[in-house]
């Protein structure tokens, strides 16, 4: 394939990044802009020392790009018969599957293998907050009571049940397995089991594993085939006591079941990176619930800056790969929403 394309960079960059990018696409123009999905506010607050600064992102940048990296709005892409690929800096492609945003043509990679290590110990710090009493001692500390809130529990000798079994979910499962813990995972599609998985199981066994699980982690994209999955019916399977702890995407829990169900004790918790609706709005009842710990979906944003260096390194070698007429790394299925094996 001949160089010399067009390549939008849309990701905060530092000159590291640039010239990386650069050696990897000899002979490319690049545009490097600020994209629609860093907000000024968020960008003097990420992890960078020398980070270059740039225009925002036009619809006219977009047109001129036969490769992007980033996640630009899905309606200005048009299904551009220009572009050739869009590589996000995301794990969930949900925008860009929809039917008209990408041409037939263009290929669709993802960020998978960026947000493992960010997300699954913010998941890890969120499981043991809730098992160990930590936000509740925290709202003790604001009344300056000195007291006791009774027995915790811990990760050894538990059992965790992770849906979803990709970067994430298998990051969280490694280090719950090495914390004492029985992981079973949950897939779509039948594989072979990972070391750190002591079952695999279909999603069609979920009814009969939720009241199982003391922990129960949602990794999973939000498609139509995962919307709403743990509904108020699932919810009510859950062991008493148990926790849940959602990474994935808002739409997979019924939020109002969910605070019920907080609300009345059936579970102990959750702890939330998404939610639904996304933003949560000021009054909203689950800010409210002591055994809820909600974070505004930052768990796998740059604020680890090993998260954007994987971001860039990924980009980087398909890049690579893409100019040699090479097949990509982390290409989607648009039927699925996931990406290909």
């Amino acid at each position: 394939m001949e160089n010399g394309k067009n390549i939008l960079v849309t990701v905060p960059v530092e000159e590291t990044h640039v010239q990386k990018l650069q050696e990897a696409g000899p002979g490319c123009a690049f545009r490097f802009k600020a994209g629609t999905a860093l907000p000024s506010f968020q960008r003097a607050k990420l992890p960078f020392e020398n980070l270059i600064e740039t225009d925002p992102v036009t619809q006219e940048d977009i047109d001129w790009a036969d490769i992007i990296l980033g996640n630009v709005k899905g309606e200005s892409l048009h299904g551009s018969e220009k572009l050739l690929w869009l590589q996000t800096n995301s794990a969930g492609v949900e925008e860009y599957i929809r039917p008209g945003v990408l041409a037939p043509h263009t290929l669709l990679t993802n960020a998978t293998g960026a947000y493992g290590l960010a997300i699954s110990e913010h998941m890890l710090a969120m499981a043991l907050e809730i098992l160990k009493k930590l936000e509740l001692y925290r709202d003790a500390q604001q009344r300056e009571a000195w007291e006791s809130l009774g027995p915790v529990r811990s990760i050894y000798g538990s059992t965790v049940l992770v849906l979803g079994m990709g970067d994430i979910g298998g990051e969280f499962g490694k280090r719950c397995r090495a914390l004492g813990a029985k992981v079973i995972g949950v897939r779509r599609t039948d594989a072979a089991k990972p070391d750190y998985a002591d079952e695999v199981r279909l999603i069609a066994d979920l009814d009969a594993l939720l009241p199982q699980a003391d922990i129960v982690a949602v990794t999973l994209p939000g498609t139509e085939a995962t919307r709403n999955l743990l509904d108020r019916r699932r919810l009510g399977l859950m062991k008493p006591g148990a926790v849940l702890l959602n990474v994935g995407r808002g739409t997979i829990v019924d939020t109002e079941a969910l605070c019920d169900a907080l609300e009345s004790g059936a579970i102990a918790g959750a702890g939330l990176d998404v939610t639904n609706p996304e933003p949560l709005p000021q009054g909203h009842r689950l800010w409210k619930i002591p055994t809820a710990v909600v974070t505004p979906h930052i768990s796998g944003f740059y604020h680890l800056k090993e998260t954007h260096t994987r971001i860039v390194d990924i980009f980087a070698q398909n890049l690579t790969r893409f100019l040699k007429g090479e097949p990509l790394k982390n290409q989607v299925d648009f039927a699925t929403g996931y990406r290909k094996l």
